[in-house]
């Protein structure tokens, strides 16, 4: 009965948000190109992201909102795999360690879905930073160490706004103990920094981020949108990141759909060394396939990408739609054999 209450209460809040505020396909009105004349853009041609009325696109034209009967669609279906769902027991592996925080190895340390921290040529990088419960989502395990206790990050990565990805709660505990930290960003996501005082750069697709002469960071294109609000739908950009370092190369890919930007990305920058990868949230199909990838389809994106190690994330820290915690990494384990895939628990320290 509670988990009753609990769908209606749900489906309740989505009805009055969506049907009070959402915005009804308005005719296609002004287009800008946007981009930051401070950066280097590395496309040809490039004129930089289109934005339609204020709403950044994924393509040339103004991206579809999702509209309140596909949520309620969704909600109200029965999950095929409901009982395999419930039935579940998969849980990550946690390695209580703060030991990574204070090495000068170049390595990967997989903090829970989207977060890692990267340590490379002798600086730190720690992506979408999540730390903690997501609005009312429960963070499924613990933590490799407390977000108190990590400094000395050089810069912070942040794909796009989505609340899975950029948490203020996790951020601003970040930035008081790491007060020289640098965010490198998505077009139009520096209000919140701007608001804090928190050094920052902004950059659209094919741009390079202005850091020391030996790391080379590039904002680059994924297939996806935005929103935290009402009426912010796609006001803000979203992306992945190319790291070029010490003779090595991590592509970190952010929340994406498949798309042809990972065979662009070999294009302009080669073989990838290490490709992060999300594999999880992708059910119902029909609503997710436009935002997120199954693990087939990262693997097919990590062979476009000619890709040299795979290591996956975005699973089994939220349980955020309909398949089970632990399909995705159980789906990607029957390929290990085929790919170089490296999967990682929770604070594992993996060398490059």
């Amino acid at each position: 009965m509670k988990k009753i209450f609990k769908k209606i209460g749900l489906l309740l809040l989505v009805i009055i948000l969506t049907n009070s505020f959402y915005n009804y396909m308005k005719p296609e009105g002004m287009t800008k190109y946007i981009y930051n004349s401070d950066l280097e853009t590395i496309k040809k041609d490039w004129k930089g992201n289109v934005q339609i009325d204020g709403e950044f696109s994924n393509g040339n034209h103004k991206d579809k909102q999702t509209k309140p009967l596909d949520v309620l669609k969704w909600k109200m279906s029965k999950n095929a795999q409901a009982l395999e769902k419930k039935q579940d027991i998969f849980r990550l592996k946690v390695h209580e360690n703060q030991a990574f925080l204070f090495s000068d190895k170049d390595m990967i340390v997989w903090l829970g879905h989207a977060t890692f921290f990267i340590h490379i040529n002798g600086k730190t990088f720690l992506t979408d930073p999540v730390l903690g419960d997501v609005s009312f989502i429960k963070r499924q395990i613990g933590l490799a160490c407390e977000t108190d206790s990590i400094n000395g990050i050089d810069y912070i990565l942040l794909s796009h706004g989505h609340r899975d990805h950029f948490d203020k709660n996790t951020l601003k505990t970040l930035f008081k103990n790491n007060p020289d930290v640098e965010a490198l960003i998505p077009l139009e996501l520096q209000y919140y920094f701007e608001r804090n005082n928190i050094k920052n750069q902004q950059a659209g697709w094919y741009q390079k981020f202005e850091t020391e002469t030996d790391i080379e960071i590039y904002f680059m294109p994924a297939n996806h949108w935005n929103r935290r609000g009402v009426f912010d739908f796609n006001k803000n950009l979203w992306g992945s990141f190319v790291l070029k370092a010490n003779g090595k190369t991590i592509y970190f890919s952010g929340d994406t759909a498949y798309g042809d930007h990972f065979k662009e990305v070999n294009t302009l920058f080669g073989e990838i060394d290490y490709c992060l990868m999300p594999i999880g949230a992708y059910k119902p199909e029909y609503f997710m396939k436009d935002s997120h990838m199954n693990p087939n389809e990262a693997i097919k994106a990590y062979q476009d990408l000619k890709g040299r190690t795979f290591i996956p994330m975005h699973y089994g820290t939220y349980d955020l739609t309909d398949e089970p915690i632990g399909e995705p990494i159980r789906i990607l384990k029957s390929e290990i054999d085929n790919h170089n895939i490296q999967i990682l628990d929770i604070g594992e320290e993996f060398k490059i």
